[in-house]
């Protein structure tokens, strides 16, 4: 691995700059402007998908993606109003959709549901927008399906495998990182992953990229399959990438 700072600006480059305030506050005009100010760039700004238009027409030719979230943080809003707000994002010019899977209704046996519905957003973002599917693996730390339910979630469509929303008070772990990046090996590493829940500095951040290359080899981690989801992070790895 390279030195510190180097280090450092890649991380910025795989980061999504993230916004999810329980109380949908809009701050997303400062974050955008902090993304744009950044030296890297991240590659993408992640909020909620009522601020979606206003996102799109600020990061426009910037180089950096707009995310936006469906189905969250709980995993079981109406299919339909999923529906709507992913055809909205992506009219809106939305790069990349983060769908919240009903990892609930899977855990209770219900399998059908929670994939029928990643296939009808899949349909709905093929060659338009990544999909990014949010697995809640915190969820499944006393349970041993997390393995099959990374697997059904790339055969459902899923572009990316996320862990973790941030909002259950188990985010992102290693062990669950492995999980999910082997079962995106098993289907020949096409598919992208991203850490997100919890990840707050530059060791942290570093753990699981080293994770993502020892599981899919050296470069494989570049921001077309590699993300850490986090809001705080960037100031973090700015102040390292400067070497103040």
């Amino acid at each position: 691995m390279s030195n510190t700072k180097d280090l450092a600006r890649r991380l910025i480059g795989l980061l999504d700059l993230t916004s999810l305030q329980d109380d949908h506050r809009d701050d997303m005009a400062a974050l955008c402007a902090k993304a744009l100010a950044s030296n890297p760039k991240p590659a993408a700004v992640c909020g909620w998908p009522e601020f979606s238009g206003p996102c799109a027409e600020r990061l426009r030719g910037s180089g950096i993606a707009l995310a936006v979230v469906v189905n969250f943080p709980q995993g079981r809003d109406d299919p339909e109003d999923v529906e709507a707000d992913v055809v909205a994002a992506l009219a809106h010019g939305a790069d990349e959709i983060d769908l919240v899977w009903d990892w609930r209704a899977w855990q209770s046996g219900d399998k059908a549901s929670p994939l029928a519905l990643i296939e009808q957003v899949a349909r709905l973002t093929r060659d338009k927008a990544l999909l990014k599917v949010i697995l809640e693996s915190g969820s499944f730390e006393e349970r041993d399906d997390l393995p099959e339910a990374a697997r059904a979630c790339l055969s459902a469509g899923a572009d990316f495998l996320k862990t973790s929303t941030g909002k259950t008070g188990k985010g992102a772990s290693l062990a669950a990182a492995r999980i999910l990046l082997e079962a995106i090996a098993e289907a020949g590493g096409t598919a992208g992953f991203k850490a997100s829940g919890g990840i707050r500095s530059l060791e942290d951040a570093t753990a699981y990229l080293m994770l993502a290359e020892e599981i899919l080899g050296p470069g494989w981690a570049d921001a077309r399959h590699f993300r850490i989801g986090a809001s705080s992070l960037l100031d973090v790895l700015a102040e390292e990438a400067s070497g103040a």
